[in-house]
């Protein structure tokens, strides 16, 4: 796991503040603190190689409404990559972290975006009184209480800002990914299951970023009898897939 970015108003310069869960203390009251809410989302359980990335947002009410949020999966990388800035700058606290692959097949796909859940959410707690989670499922041991909210990320601004937070954070790591391991295309598909990504797994096997406890994988392995009881459906979502040559 590693927490690879994270900010408030208040820390926003400090590079060293910026590597860590902890924020210090809120400028606002607690009373007002506890009424804060904190949108939480994932990206990136469906690939096949890659982190899994999870992000918190707490929104500033004092800061000017963003326009133009929706789930990151409606939005092109353009729009997503300039809703990005704005959210960074006008939240009062987020957080991103990364649960890589080999700590995927260590625990499970479902246990590695609780666990990256619960770290995000610990890193926005000093602002936020209370998490939305997209999706059906809460966290155990969450530092404040919180509600999953099914479709969530179609429906609260801050589970949307979430949402793109952790797509442009994973689909940057994915391109950095691709100047090590071009054979892959990693920076078309960003890990999923694409028709071009399976012919390089066919082609050239896994690289150290592929998840191994991922049935595609596996038979890219040789690993072709043995079923594992983590395999999750891998279907690239409609952005990827235009992306295939």
């Amino acid at each position: 796991m590693k927490i690879i970015a994270s900010g408030t108003q208040a820390d926003s310069a400090n590079a060293e503040a910026r590597q860590s869960p902890l924020f210090g203390q809120s400028q606002i009251p607690n009373a007002e603190s506890r009424r804060l809410i904190a949108g939480v989302d994932e990206a990136g359980r469906g690939p096949l190689a890659g982190p899994v990335a999870v992000a918190a947002v707490v929104f500033d009410p004092g800061k000017p409404r963003i326009n133009g949020l929706d789930d990151s999966k409606q939005l092109s990388a353009q729009r997503r990559e300039q809703l990005y800035a704005r959210i960074v700058e006008r939240a009062l606290a987020w957080s991103v972290v990364l649960i890589d692959s080999e700590e995927i097949d260590r625990i499970n796909i479902y246990q590695a975006t609780m666990l990256g859940m619960r770290r995000a959410v610990e890193g926005v707690a000093h602002v936020a009184g209370f998490a939305r989670i997209d999706g059906n499922r809460v966290p155990k041991g969450l530092p404040c209480p919180a509600e999953a909210l099914i479709g969530g990320d179609a429906l609260d601004r801050a589970i949307m800002a979430a949402s793109i937070v952790a797509k442009v954070t994973r689909d940057r790591l994915m391109h950095d990914l691709h100047v090590h391991h071009p054979e892959y295309r990693f920076d078309q598909h960003k890990g999923y299951a694409t028709p071009v990504h399976l012919a390089a797994l066919r082609s050239h096997g896994p690289c150290p970023q592929h998840r191994r406890s991922f049935a595609p994988v596996r038979r890219a392995l040789g690993i072709e009898a043995a079923q594992s009881p983590w395999d999750v459906p891998c279907a690239p979502p409609a952005d990827a897939l235009l992306l295939v040559d």
